[in-house]
């Protein structure tokens, strides 16, 4: 899985698809934070959810952003189940995904507002994913990147040896305009070693600075 230190990303306009009712390809359609597994040819052959529900892909899925043989990819993949252990992928979409890094290794990149639309820790306690909203807009016909990284400030040590760690949500808004507003989903990679018992994470918004709380 390609964890990044800080990631830099297109938005698009959000699209409004007209599903159909009753018994039709979308109609029982689940959307799910997943971990795809990619084969060697590139496709992706099965995924996990955030609730740790195990699926085989129907048929092996392909896209253009699956850049990657015999990995993992953070997704957003939205499926049809076929039964317990097999699903159907409609589309899936990667999820770029964070690890904290020390703040004076991201001191270059800004700390831009966005808003947040909404925070959760995975059912696993691997991953604290966001639902970030960020304006943003096209020049001369291009959509621009935005950068986004995750800053860890400190890590205290409670005298009852307990842990807070607090993190910083980084993001560059690099001149794009602030036409319209996106959703982007991204995950943040907890630590496996020398795991905080809590989180305090800090968000710069439109409405000034944001905090979190979270106990994986």
């Amino acid at each position: 899985m390609k964890k990044l230190f800080y990631f830099t990303f297109l938005l698009f306009a959000c699209e409004t698809e007209n599903y159909e009712t009753g018994q039709g390809q979308y109609s029982l359609m689940q959307a799910d934070l997943c971990e795809l597994t990619i084969n060697s040819q590139q496709q992706g052959t099965s995924f996990v959810t955030d609730d740790g529900d195990a699926y085989t892909a129907k048929a092996p899925y392909t896209a253009t952003w699956i850049a990657t043989a015999d990995t993992t990819y953070r997704t957003l993949i939205y499926y049809n189940k076929v039964d317990n252990s097999q699903a159907e992928v409609i589309k899936a979409s990667a999820v770029p995904t964070l690890i904290p890094r020390e703040h004076w290794r991201l001191k270059d990149l800004q700390q831009d507002p966005l808003n947040i639309e909404s925070a959760w820790l995975s059912k696993s306690g691997k991953y604290l994913n966001l639902g970030l909203l960020v304006k943003t807009g096209r020049v001369d016909d291009k959509e621009l990147p935005h950068s986004v990284g995750l800053a860890q400030d400190t890590l205290f040590i409670h005298p009852n040896g307990h842990s807070t760690a607090y993190y910083r949500l980084l993001h560059s808004q690099n001149d794009v305009p602030e036409y319209y507003t996106n959703r982007h989903f991204v995950s943040i990679l907890l630590p496996t070693e020398q795991r905080p018992d809590t989180i305090r994470l800090q968000i710069q918004t439109y409405n000034g600075p944001l905090e979190r709380i979270f106990v994986p």
